[in-house]
């Protein structure tokens, strides 16, 4: 194992023991701030621990079996017990590099949802419309709410735009690279020749920002328009200046929202999703200089760009980045993309092992 990783592993074993000794001493309690940093680094700490100390002992394991090789009648058992030590061993350093790996502080986050049409007109909108489906299908296996923030809908159904908060541990960890272009190849239901057309919609998959500590909102900076909800939601909705459209002048970032029944929640909600996407735009243009030098195993990150291909007579999804390519099309189209998520995942942490190691 490289010296600098066990350096660092000997500096992680060393502030394991001196935040034990810190959590269970009787004032650990006394300042409950710090309880809860203590505890959280504590967390993040006994993971990779662990398994150094599993890469230690079967190190030793390793160097017990060589020098029982010495003996006839032990050489056999000792042969095979160094051969799956060695197997261990690299398995751990694999594993120990991953844990090592520097974190996305967004991981944790709540998320906000934003599928567009594309090309394609309305069977554009109604594949946004089965997008949208599948990732609430996706959210609901996993236990995580979903809230519809916005609505835009077409004249046949579907989406021309669909806006959505996604609550759940670890959304955006497993999300985060549905962002980009999903292209659709099917017979839309218009289609009287049974010719196969292809539409496209764009995802984008933004993490929930802390407005205090990261997106500041001046005022000053911000118009505010209220008007009159369209569609369906009842009398009330369409005799009130319930909807609201803020506008953030220096971007020229404009979010409406006319889902909630009361202006002040509308307001609240658009306000939310204007620091999220204000946080999106920050965010991607510090990996801005990143993405140029060294171009991502899973995507640019552009919103522009085809990631995804859903091929319906086929029935095979093809995720063009990592050219993985999957023939359950139902299965994914109701929500079973954990598959696709980890390949992604798997990927990203290759190609960050990959840098570490080159580093």
């Amino acid at each position: 194992m490289n010296k600098n990783i066990t350096d660092r592993l000997t500096r992680l074993s060393v502030r394991l023991e001196e935040l034990n000794h810190l959590l269970s001493s009787e004032s650990a309690t006394a300042n409950l701030d710090n309880y809860r940093k203590l505890t959280r680094e504590h967390a993040e700490i006994v993971p990779i621990v662990e398994l150094y100390r599993a890469f230690q002992q079967t190190e030793r394991d390793m160097q017990t079996a060589k020098e029982m090789h010495a003996d006839l009648e032990m050489r056999d058992f000792a042969e095979a017990e160094i051969q799956t030590s060695k197997e261990n061993l690299a398995r751990l350093e694999v594993e120990i590099q991953k844990q090592l790996l520097p974190k996305d502080p967004n991981d944790d986050r709540n998320i906000f949802l934003e599928i567009r049409a594309g090309t394609g007109g309305d069977e554009s909108a109604l594949f946004a419309a089965n997008l949208f489906r599948m990732y609430s299908r996706y959210a609901e296996r996993r236990s995580w709410q979903v809230e519809i923030i916005s609505q835009s809908l077409s004249d046949i159904g579907g989406y021309k735009e669909i806006i959505a908060k996604i609550n759940g541990q670890g959304a955006y960890s497993r999300l985060k690279f549905e962002s980009g272009g999903h292209r659709v190849q099917r017979v839309p239901v218009t289609e009287t020749q049974g010719r196969v057309h292809t539409s496209t919609c764009t995802v984008a998959i933004m993490p929930e920002a802390d407005e205090v500590s990261e997106v500041t909102l001046n005022p000053a900076e911000l118009r505010i328009d209220t008007f009159r909800a369209s569609g369906a939601g009842g009398q009330h909705i369409n005799k009130t200046d319930s909807a609201v459209r803020v506008t953030h002048l220096p971007t020229g970032i404009v979010v409406e929202c006319q889902d909630g029944r009361s202006q002040h929640k509308n307001k609240a909600q658009a306000l939310s999703v204007l620091a999220a996407r204000i946080h999106d735009k920050q965010m991607r243009e510090q990996h801005a200089e990143q993405a140029a030098t060294r171009k991502s195993l899973v995507g640019t990150g552009e919103r522009s760009e085809r990631i995804r291909t859903y091929n319906f007579p086929q029935g095979r999804v093809t995720d063009h980045r990592i050219n993985l390519t999957l023939y359950k099309m139902d299965h994914i189209m109701d929500g079973d993309i954990d598959e696709l998520c980890s390949a992604l995942v798997a990927e990203h942490q290759a190609e960050l092992l990959a840098a570490s190691v080159q580093e």
